[in-house]
């Protein structure tokens, strides 16, 4: 998986008050009553009428930006995260969008600080992890669609090129899965030799070769196709076997083996 970011919080520590109560530092405790309580008496009932219908309801009794509310919880306890999670959907498009835009981008967005980022990222390598056990070690060509969602969680939502490989042994059992290269909005720098090499040091049998089209097309280019072969060449030199390669878009994929590719 993707390097996770370093986050600092220095900014965002909070001063502990009597009663429970939080305020982050440089920011004035509200006196008791005023208009500011009820605003906290609405937030607090808001808050939890989410959660019920969460909770009662699952995830498709929510829409998408009150799922992203929920989320922002825990990064600003005290104030309103709706307006955030809608400008955060407005500007990225989607819950999915969102959780994988690159911390600079996120950081453009008004109200976006480390700990926001720190969240979103967050609740983004947990799905990650969550789509990989179910293929980690196991007999991937008997859990292609497993492998397919997998694709999909990781890749399909990346501004940025990646190319990554999945080492298997001699039963088609996953035994690493590894990000090769990170390339441009276009194009992502790929050595067959050292796919080969690697292949050799975790002692593997077979690959299967992964990489995203941030533009959404999955439609291979030929530089993409020169590429397959060169690695597919290399690979069955050393008695290794390609079994595919996957082009990850937007909302499909591409299989080389599936169109006569491979």
């Amino acid at each position: 998986m993707s390097e996770q970011p370093a986050f600092s919080f220095d900014e965002m520590s909070p001063s502990f008050l009597p009663g429970g109560r939080s305020v982050a530092r440089g920011e004035r405790p509200a006196p008791a009553g005023g208009p500011s309580r009820g605003a906290e008496v609405h937030r607090h009932a808001h808050r939890d009428r989410l959660r019920r219908r969460f909770t009662e309801g699952g995830a498709d009794a929510v829409p998408e930006y009150e799922l992203l509310e929920m989320i922002l919880y825990r990064a600003i306890p005290r104030g309103d995260t709706k307006p955030l999670a809608k400008r955060l959907l407005k500007r990225f498009g989607d819950l999915n969008h969102v959780l994988a835009a690159p911390p600079p981008r996120l950081k453009e967005v008004e109200g976006v600080g480390e700990r926001v980022i720190f969240e979103l990222k967050l609740t983004e390598a947990v799905g990650h992890r969550m789509a990989r056990a179910k293929v980690l070690k196991k007999p991937l060509l008997g859990s292609w669609d497993a492998l397919l969602d997998y694709c999909q969680t990781a890749m399909a939502h990346r501004d940025l090129e990646q190319f990554r490989v999945l080492y298997l042994d001699r039963k088609n059992v996953l035994i690493a899965d590894e990000a090769q290269a990170d390339g441009t909005v276009d194009h992502v720098p790929v050595y067959p030799r050292e796919v080969v090499k690697r292949a050799l040091e975790l002692n593997a049998s077979a690959l299967i070769l992964v990489h995203n089209h941030p533009s959404g097309d999955p439609a291979p280019s030929r530089a993409d196709i020169d590429m397959t072969y060169a690695i597919r060449d290399a690979a069955e030199v050393l008695g290794l076997v390609l079994h595919d390669h996957l082009v990850i878009g937007k909302a499909r994929h591409v299989s080389f083996r599936s169109e006569g590719y491979l």
